[in-house]
């Protein structure tokens, strides 16, 4: 298939190419470990961030055994799980997002979604709990999900410690991540779970179905390839069963009426773009209030090219500042 670049923002077009340039092969066509290599040497900040107000506590865990995790016979819960807590400079108590990284549930860490972390606790203005859930495929479904929601249940009992507030709390996440901050909403509602406010969905991975046109019109080139979601999904799934339950594809549920209001962040050239849009526009059918955030000129995960891309840029202020709006931050 030849490229599309006809719309495509010059500014991406450069970073698309610098990353072709350096020869980095597509996930798919790695192993699981080296791809964990790649992602890592991308993504993962060179040395201590500068000062930006936001104080973070490294290495900080918590006991599963502190908190309920309602699907017991799906997967053995971990002794503990990773967290990081990004806390803006002010006075507290500060609205409490949680938020989980990408990666197609197969790589990503608490070091490679730092700066984006970074930017929603200071731009938001709220203490910022991201997430290190346990990764495919050795942990598959639904064990990421079960992390997803036993974090926000521990966050709404001890978000205090870290001068949050839990009465105002959040869900977020990056692609697969969005998938995981969608489904701990949905789960939340069903299970009569913590109160989640908002939930904000950056070009979430929503669905298992690849016959949508953005999987052929973007279907390789812009750093997300139709092939790399597919090869996601065979490493997340323990069987194509998985794929019809609403907890791994929850495009599915059949009612998503009484969820949290989303903001829900869409590119033109992600082969992710029509079931985020779809995802948008069900919701709002539902009558879930949705900000749905549509960046025609952009690629999947753009929101980390704020250093080098006006329009990440401009969506980053936006996405932070509906945040701010729902989750009723504080002002500095």
């Amino acid at each position: 298939m030849s490229e599309r670049r006809d719309a495509l923002d010059p500014q991406v077009e450069a970073v698309v190419d610098e990353i072709r340039r350096l020869g980095v092969p597509e996930w798919h066509a790695m192993s699981v470990d080296c791809a964990r290599r790649v992602e890592d040497d991308l993504f993962t900040p060179d040395g201590e961030p500068d000062d930006d107000g936001i104080e973070y506590v490294r290495d900080l865990a918590f006991e599963t055994s502190d908190v309920s995790v309602d699907f017991a016979d799906a997967t053995a819960a971990p002794d503990e799980i990773p967290v990081r807590v990004y806390r803006p400079a002010g006075d507290g108590p500060f609205p409490t997002l949680v938020y989980y990284h990408g990666g197609g549930w197969t790589l990503g860490t608490l070091d490679s979604i730092d700066g984006v972390c970074r930017e929603f606790a200071r731009r938001a203005n709220c203490l910022v709990v991201s997430v290190d859930y346990r990764l495919a495929p050795e942990h598959p479904f639904p064990t990421a999900v079960d992390d997803a929601y036993a974090t926000v249940e521990w966050v709404a009992d001890h978000a205090s410690a870290f001068d949050g507030d839990p009465t105002r709390l959040g869900v977020a996440g990056t692609s697969a991540g969005g998938n995981l901050a969608a489904v701990t909403a949905l789960r939340a509602r069903e299970m009569d779970g913590p109160t989640i406010s908002h939930q904000t969905l950056l070009y979430p991975m929503i669905s298992r179905a690849f016959d949508r046109d953005s999987y052929t019109e973007n279907a390789e080139g812009y750093l997300l390839s139709t092939r790399d979601v597919r090869w996601f999904w065979e490493q997340y799934l323990r069987s194509p069963v998985d794929a019809y339950n609403p907890f791994a594809a929850p495009i599915l549920a059949a009612d998503l009426s009484d969820l949290p209001p989303a903001t829900v962040v869409t590119a033109g050239y992600d082969p992710l773009r029509d079931e985020g849009v779809a995802y948008a526009d069900r919701l709002a059918d539902e009558g879930v209030a949705v900000e749905h955030r549509h960046y025609p000129g952009m690629v999947h995960g753009f929101l980390s090219l704020t250093d080098d891309v006006d329009a990440a840029e401009e969506a980053m202020t936006t996405v932070a500042d509906d945040i701010r709006g729902q989750l009723g931050a504080l002002d500095e």
